[in-house]
This record gives structure tokens, sequence and C-alpha cells, in this order.
């Protein structure tokens, strides 16, 4: 099981496919954690090549004349960006978790990354037609459905309302905050 360092709740939220609603839910359930007092960082996989600079920027210029990391401040934030070899590789969660400061957050919510060895939670909806991962997944603790799962599903973990952000945040804070 992946985890932080300095003992930093880590939690995914994935799918099996994509557009069931995970940044959604994510940016849904910050400021419901925030409310808890729980700050939160998250670590969003990216299916393609991505880029969060743009041409004609000084921060552009560089990273593109070679450096492997650029880092970018202000007063108001920073941002680190580091190169990596050029793989069809996955970006290793272990590492990017470690990444992580906990001195500002309690909670690490990552994105995407359905195959790692984390606690999730799955979102869920029927109407998409998508396998459900839950049903082979130990990792996952609960489903977030927007309906009714099939009366043949055979799990033994919660089902929690997509619709309800009090719930899934409720479950987050009595299961992986204060176990």
């Amino acid at each position: 099981m992946i985890t932080h360092p300095k003992s930093m709740s880590v939690l995914g939220i994935c799918a099996a496919g994509s557009n069931a609603g995970k940044t959604t839910l994510v940016t849904q359930l910050i400021p419901a954690l925030k409310l808890r007092n729980i700050r939160v960082s998250v670590i969003k996989h990216a299916h393609h090549k991505f880029d969060i600079d743009h041409p004609g920027k000084d921060s552009y210029k560089i990273r593109e004349a070679g450096a492997v990391q650029t880092l970018i401040a202000s007063s108001k934030r920073w941002a680190l960006m580091t190169e990596l070899p050029d793989t069809d590789e996955e970006a290793n969660l272990e590492a990017l978790i470690q990444q992580i400061n906990p001195e500002y957050a309690d909670l690490i919510l990552v994105e995407g990354f359905k195959s790692a060895l984390i606690r999730k939670i799955e979102v869920f909806r029927p109407s998409l037609n998508i396998p459900l991962l839950a049903e082979q997944d130990p990792n996952i603790i609960a489903v977030a459905s927007d309906a009714p799962l099939a009366e043949n599903t055979n799990l033994s973990i919660p089902v929690l309302d997509l619709n309800n952000i009090n719930q899934i945040a409720d479950f987050i804070m009595q299961e992986i905050i204060q176990p």
C-alpha cells in the first residue's frame, strides 16, 4: 500500500473510464472537507502529454532550452515543473506522493491512477455502461454512484450517493482521517 512518509492520508478517486465525474467529485469534496478543517492536496493523472506553461513565456523558454526542473514563484504561489524521460511508463505515484508537503495539507486526493495500491473511492454511473472496478479491486473502500447498483452486484463495501457530497465527506472523515 502506497503511503506518505509523514503519515498524511492518501485517498484515490477512480473510475473505470473517462467522464464519470472524478474531477467534479474532487472539486466538490475540497470545500466540503475544508469546512471540516481538512487541508487537501491533489495529484491528478493526465492521460496524454500536457503542458501548464505557454509558448512565449520566459519559463517556457527556459524549459524548452533544456532545464530539467523549472520552479516558477510569486508572492501568491509557486509551481515546479519537472521534465521526465520520454517513455510510455506511467508516472510513479509513490514518488509523486513524496512531493506533497505535509505542512500544507492533511489529505492527498489522487484522481485517476485506478490501478494504484491506495485506498480508493470509485465513481460509478450505471448509465455509462462501464465496468464496476470495485468487484475486482480490494483497495476500493466505497463506491459513489448516482443511481442504485444492479441487483446482481456483490459488494461488501458502502455504496455512497454521488450527489450527496456531505455523505462522502463524512465517510472520508470516518474512514480515512479519523480511523
